[in-house]
């Protein structure tokens, strides 16, 4: 790939200048909110198409589900913030279509609050340890 310059002017006619080329390869962030009781089933998903590395976060929330009433000691009351996990990992591009097909499918339930897959573009990673940069620090 390469970017160009293009410069247009009543006199000037159409100009267009080679700016450079970079060789550099796409990552992806995906952010996935699923049930935690699918946490298991994800994790294996990923793992059979390839994936190793994720991270795991304990969340609370609440989309269109909007909570539930639930019965303590005689008290009904209402529970806002229903118990999620979020899952983040960083891949590169040509993994994304297979990782976000395995999330799909294995958080899968088809009741209300099955969750939501994010992605993102990242510009750079850098493995802390030893400095590498980009796909190899993933």
């Amino acid at each position: 790939m390469g970017a160009s310059l293009l410069i247009m002017g009543p006199r000037l006619g159409l100009r267009v200048w080679k700016i450079g080329s970079f060789e550099r390869k796409q990552m992806k962030k995906i952010e996935a909110i699923i049930k935690p009781f699918k946490l298991d089933e994800v994790k294996e998903a990923l793992h059979e198409v390839g994936l190793q590395g994720i991270t795991v976060i304990e969340a609370k929330g609440f989309g269109r589900q909007k909570g539930h009433t639930e019965l303590y000691r005689g008290a009904e009351y209402v529970v806002d913030f229903l118990p999620k996990v979020k899952i983040e990992l960083v891949i590169d591009d040509d993994m994304l279509e297979r990782a976000v097909e395995a999330i799909q499918q294995s958080a899968h339930t088809g009741r209300i609050g099955d969750g939501k897959i994010f992605i993102t573009s990242v510009e750079e990673a850098i493995r802390v340890r030893t400095g590498e940069r980009g796909k190899d620090a993933i």
